[in-house]
């Protein structure tokens, strides 16, 4: 069989374009192609199987790969040809086929059965375009020059076969020997009018006379106009914040089918969530973090419905069980402590009742096989956690190092902690398959699910446990000082050995897909920005303040003297204190203080004694004795520097610019001549000279990673964002998210209508206040939004009115962002008869305070929100009327 490839590409000297054939994921053979002339490329070749994955890539002389395609183009050849002449497209990640022909996609087609284009010896042409029409009711359809394609004439179109989800052929035959033009365009199937043609210039195709062979257009990106877009509305809350009548004091996985219920009412199409991951660690308060997951496959126990077992409670249980649950239901607020505690007693009740018939049910021991690689170590780690009181392994007595071959010992009958083992692997299995019946339920409906994919691990995981070449353990990893706090973030997390992961081929990361990729159909990258580079600690530090970006290119000593700075270690990088500073800081107090805490040079300078050198040995010391004003004031002290060191592999110390090192007493004291030097170098570091390396980082990384799944991805890039985010995001085709007042731009608020298509708008997060808390943070910026944002007249009311959040609500929906999601708190923001009293018990999150407690939960069932007749209507005409389906 003979394959002719054809591609127009524009190339510069020195490059040559190359042909690679793909089969089960990897090159098989790499062919050069030629050049034509005029940016053709061609490559002739013989392949003897009827169906064809490859792509094309960019090398320069010495064979460097300069530019490839993330996505793979797919061929099936009739079988009536033995020669092929294929017109081939450049197929960029960001057409709308490669970033729309998702699972999303697929639960809107539901029942989709691909049908089978008959292609006969008298067809010349064939004609194969890439087209996710979310719309059921519509057809693409093929009209050009001649009688073959209708001349041009609407009703004479040729219709188009979905020969798969999203593709879209035809065969002709054509007389056009010289060739002809053509375009596609799209038919409603109720009305049988075609109703739209693509933009821009007509397409082109040669004339093929031969009787023998078969011209394949193999065509990309269907021109859609805006209106032809998918555009959803969705509602975000985490799942823990639901509220039924039927809970145990927390949201669950069942309650999911009752949020998928009121969005089938009023037309919101996704259902946003926070992640779900088991965060076990101390069953403390504490473990209300969402984003510190002891697993990041294993699902977190306080999902389950317990009523919903495989198994009944325990008779002797039942009376206990309902009154504790009625009470637990009852609270505003989740009481995290209460609630963990008395889900495992009655879990533990129940198995111990059923034990026999649990260990010896089929569907158990499948899940078991199925799931073993990640599901052993996981069961391990809970039984160990348990039996020493704590998740970091390296207090354990035994199994401190993990080795699989001891603790596949778990697993066996034999072992004493079989039961306690079995325990917690028959608790996932059972939040499997409540999720998964939800997330059935909810695809039925055609409503589809937007999960929440975490940047970091939690450092005393099973993942840290098990894989810990895979991290970077000696250090922490958090967010620069942003608008949610001036002293930055420290997550505490550990930060991710890219080399070891790229080693691989990011393993690690493809099975996180897959396995988040089995419930949802789009996810939510948090923290985007640690693919390019990550803001990380030394484990010394306890503020954000005291990280730098990394990977990161450096200040040298040498810069240092290029730049004609007088380059001082100590002064630059260790805390500057002087008579003064203590003064300011302490008072009457600072030489109790110095005495303490420090060494006295007896030059008016003092420097830390060792003892209490760093943060952590502060915070350490303040643990035991507290000392609340001191505590502050000294540990900010620590922050007091000019430049963090780092020491390289190879030995050498470079040197990174503290953030915001101009607002520090250090800087004040500086003579004003270095200060404008040093202001230029950190001017140079943070905005200029980072963005070329960030931008190879997150090449390598992102593309290999996303190719592994087919949910919609979405980045949260939020935060000091560089320039080279924007545009990775936008050439692999990843959503942005827009925040209202998260602006990028140093303006006080995003405007929703300036949003363009790859985004995703909304009025809050569940890391902001509400709109309701927002309207008084700033009365000065409020009244400015109420008049120029919302356009209105006058002075802004003290509380938002419901008619102002419906304002922004339709803001947010009628524009160009393929997705609007709203926290649930602010559509009930728009009826005064069902916002919350107490509107500071709505907020989810805020970032200022770690440890946070997250136990937000709605104050109404979601019952009753089903019955809100008016209210529903209302939300969801708002939906239709801005098209979003």
């Amino acid at each position: 069989m003979k394959l002719f490839f054809s591609i127009n590409f524009q190339t510069k000297v020195g490059e040559n374009l190359q042909l690679l054939i793909i089969e089960n994921q990897h090159v098989s053979k790499i062919f050069p192609l030629s050049y034509a002339g005029h940016g053709n490329w061609e490559a002739e070749l013989d392949y003897f199987t009827r169906n064809i994955s490859y792509r094309y890539q960019v090398t320069d002389n010495t064979g460097n790969v300069l530019d490839e395609e993330f996505r793979l183009h797919q061929l099936d050849f009739p079988y009536q040809y033995d020669e092929f002449v294929i017109y081939d497209v450049w197929n960029l990640k960001n057409f709308p086929e490669n970033y729309l022909n998702n699972k999303i996609l697929k639960n809107k087609l539901s029942g989709f059965k691909a049908s089978k284009l008959p292609v006969l010896k008298r067809h010349t042409h064939l004609f194969r375009l890439e087209a996710p029409i979310y719309n059921p009711n519509w057809q693409v359809v093929l009209l050009g020059d001649g009688k073959a394609l209708g001349n041009w004439e609407y009703f004479k179109t040729v219709p188009m076969t979905q020969t798969d989800f999203g593709v879209w052929e035809a065969a002709i035959e054509s007389t056009e020997s010289k060739g002809f033009q053509y375009k596609y365009g799209l038919k409603d199937l109720q009305s049988g009018e075609v109703f739209d043609i693509e933009y821009g210039e007509n397409r082109f195709a040669g004339g093929n006379t031969e009787k023998n062979i078969l011209q394949i257009n193999a065509d990309h990106f269907f021109r859609f106009k805006g209106f032809e877009m998918w555009h959803a509305a969705g509602v975000a809350v985490p799942v823990f914040a639901l509220r039924t009548a039927n809970g145990f004091g927390v949201g669950e996985f069942a309650d999911l089918k009752d949020l998928a219920n009121w969005a089938k009412e009023t037309n919101l199409s996704v259902l946003q969530i926070l992640p779900i991951n088991d965060t076990t660690a101390n069953y403390t308060w504490t473990d209300s973090y969402p984003y510190a997951a002891i697993s990041v496959y294993a699902l977190h126990p306080q999902y389950l419905a317990l009523e919903n077992l495989s198994y009944t409670l325990p008779e002797d249980v039942l009376e206990a069980f309902k009154n504790e649950k009625n009470e637990l239901n009852e609270l505003g607020l989740i009481d995290y402590e209460r609630m963990i505690r008395g889900k495992w007693k009655y879990l533990n009740a129940t198995f111990e009742a059923n034990k026999t018939e649990i260990l010896k049910d089929r569907a158990f021991k499948k899940f078991l096989k199925e799931n073993e690689a990640w599901l052993l170590p996981y069961a391990a780690f809970c039984v160990q956690r348990d039996k020493y009181n704590t998740p970091d392994f390296k207090l354990w007595k035994t199994h401190r190092k993990y080795i699989p071959g001891k603790v596949a010992q778990f697993f066996s009958p034999k072992s004493k902690d079989f039961e306690a083992t079995m325990l917690h692997a028959w608790v996932q299995f059972q939040l499997h398959l409540q999720l998964k019946d939800a997330i059935d339920y909810t695809h039925q409906l055609g409503i589809s699910v937007k999960g929440d994919l975490p940047i970091g691990i939690y450092r005393h995981s099973v993942e840290a446990w098990t894989e810990p070449n895979l991290f970077g353990m000696d250090f922490q990893a958090g967010a620069p000082p942003d608008q949610f706090t001036e002293l930055g973030q420290n997550w505490e997390f550990p930060t991710y050995n890219w080399e070891a992961m790229k080693a691989d081929g990011y393993r690690w990361w493809k099975n996180r897909f897959k396995a988040l990729e089995h419930y949802f159909d789009a996810m939510r990258i948090d923290h985007i920005l640690g693919f390019f580079r990550i803001w990380r600690m030394p484990m010394d530090a306890t503020q954000g303040i005291l990280g730098y970006f990394y990977p990161a290119l450096p200040v040298t000593r040498a810069e240092f003297g290029t730049r004609d700075i007088a380059f001082d270690e100590d002064r630059f990088c260790k805390p500057f204190i002087n008579d003064q500073v203590l003064w300011d800081e302490f008072g009457n107090e600072r030489d109790a203080i110095h005495n303490q805490f420090m060494n006295n040079h007896f030059n008016g300078t003092y420097s830390f004694k060792d003892e209490f050198n760093s943060q952590r040995k502060l915070t350490n010391y303040f643990k035991q004795n507290p000392h609340s004003w001191a505590e502050e004031k000294l540990i900010s002290l620590c922050a007091n520097v000019l430049f963090l060191k780092e020491t390289k592999d190879d030995g050498e110390t470079v040197y990174h610019p503290r953030f915001n090192f101009a607002q520090t007493k250090s800087f004040q004291y500086l003579p004003d001549a270095d200060k404008g030097k040093l202001q230029d170098l950190y001017n140079d570091y943070f905005f200029r000279r980072q963005d070329g390396l960030w931008y190879r980082m997150a090449m390598e990384k992102l593309p290999m990673i996303l190719n592994a799944t087919d949910m919609l991805i979405c980045g949260e890039d939020l935060g000091l964002v560089p320039e080279s985010v924007p545009l990775v995001m936008e050439r692999l085709a990843i959503t942005a998210l827009k925040v209202q007042r998260m602006p990028s731009d140093d303006v006080s608020w995003y405007d929703p209508k300036n949003a363009s298509y790859m985004n995703v708008v909304t009025a809050s997060s569940h890391d902001s206040s509400t709109l309701r808390q927002w309207w008084h943070e700033d009365r000065e910026v409020t009244q400015q939004y109420f008049r120029y944002q919302l356009g209105q007249a006058g002075t802004a009311p003290e509380n938002l009115e419901p008619e102002l959040a419906e304002i922004i609500m339709k803001q947010h929906l009628y524009n160009e962002a393929m997705l609007a999601i709203f926290p649930i708190q602010e559509f009930l923001a728009t009826d005064a008869a069902l916002t919350r009293e107490n509107m500071d018990e709505e907020r989810i999150n805020n970032p200022a305070v770690f440890p946070h407690y997250w136990r937000y939960r709605m104050h109404l069932n979601l019952e009753s929100l089903l019955t809100e007749t008016d209210f529903n209507t209302k939300i969801a005409g708002w939906v239709k009327d801005s098209n979003r389906f």
